[in-house]
């Protein structure tokens, strides 16, 4: 069964009930639904039925207003089997349209949340930036559970990158081009690197983030793996060398991000 999040719900009552849109949106006028609004009625509270109940992230008054245009709905199904009636507003609640409150409030709600047990990324002040990559993390996690391997190990491969790219963007930029410059001199890097991060391939950023030890010599023995683990997305490669993504490049990958998690949390509270 797939999976059902708030903007799906949305988008079925922007189709189906577009004066709901109007109501919320544009401060429309009220409407009143009746009984050939059975079906499509049915349809939003069977979709609710499914929703994950931890998507539902709404403040208190929203959550009241979401709970009874739900049950008021369900009531009027009922009705509605027995003869027409018109709901158009809830006692005591104003003058939106049932649907028009569980637009609303859907609206509000996010499809994607990141699960309990990942890291809380406290070293990341950047609250939208520390959201998006937990829950990328938590998605990785959830791959790698529903043995999804490609996948784990190519959304470990880019959280890994997101990291370093934060934690090396710290640094000032004498600093970093000295560390650079080490690395071209050594010829870790075959060729020197653009001055912008953003241009960078992970390779680049695992070798910097190790040379200016912001990860310890596992993590960067670790992160290195998972690099060359998730590259095995390109076909050319995949055949080239025989190998394909399987349960040991994700648990590989995954466990790199979990070591940088670990060193950034560690030297953040140093």
């Amino acid at each position: 069964m797939p999976r059902v999040v708030p903007s799906q719900i949305v988008e079925f009552i922007d189709l189906t009930f577009p004066k709901a849109k109007k109501q919320t949106d544009e401060g429309g006028r009220g409407f009143s639904l009746n009984r050939p609004d059975q079906h499509p009625c049915a349809g939003v509270v069977d979709l609710i039925a499914q929703l994950p109940a931890e998507l539902l992230v709404l403040p208190g008054e929203r959550y009241t207003e979401f709970v009874v245009s739900v049950a008021a709905i369900k009531d009027t199904l009922e009705i509605w089997k027995l003869r027409d009636h018109g709901l158009d507003v809830i006692p005591r609640f104003g003058d939106y349209n049932p649907i028009s409150f569980i637009r609303r409030a859907l609206s509000l709600c996010p499809d994607e949340i990141p699960s309990k047990d990942t890291a809380e990324l406290i070293f990341i002040r950047e609250e939208d930036l520390r959201a998006n990559l937990r829950i990328d993390i938590s998605a990785t996690n959830q791959a790698l559970s529903n043995g999804e391997w490609k996948a784990a190990t190519v959304l470990a491969g880019s959280v890994i990158e997101a990291l370093l790219l934060w934690r090396l963007d710290q640094f000032g930029e004498e600093e970093r081009n000295t560390a650079r410059n080490c690395l071209v001199d050594e010829e870790i890097f075959r060729r020197d690197p653009s001055d912008n991060l953003d241009r960078w391939h992970l390779h680049a950023f695992i070798e910097l983030a190790a040379k200016l030890e912001v990860i310890g010599e596992d993590t960067s023995q670790q992160t290195r793996l998972a690099q060359e683990y998730r590259n095995l997305i390109h076909p050319g490669r995949e055949k080239r060398l025989g190998q394909k993504c399987d349960r040991g490049t994700a648990l590989a990958a995954v466990a790199a991000v979990e070591f940088i998690v670990r060193d950034l949390s560690s030297k953040s509270s140093s």
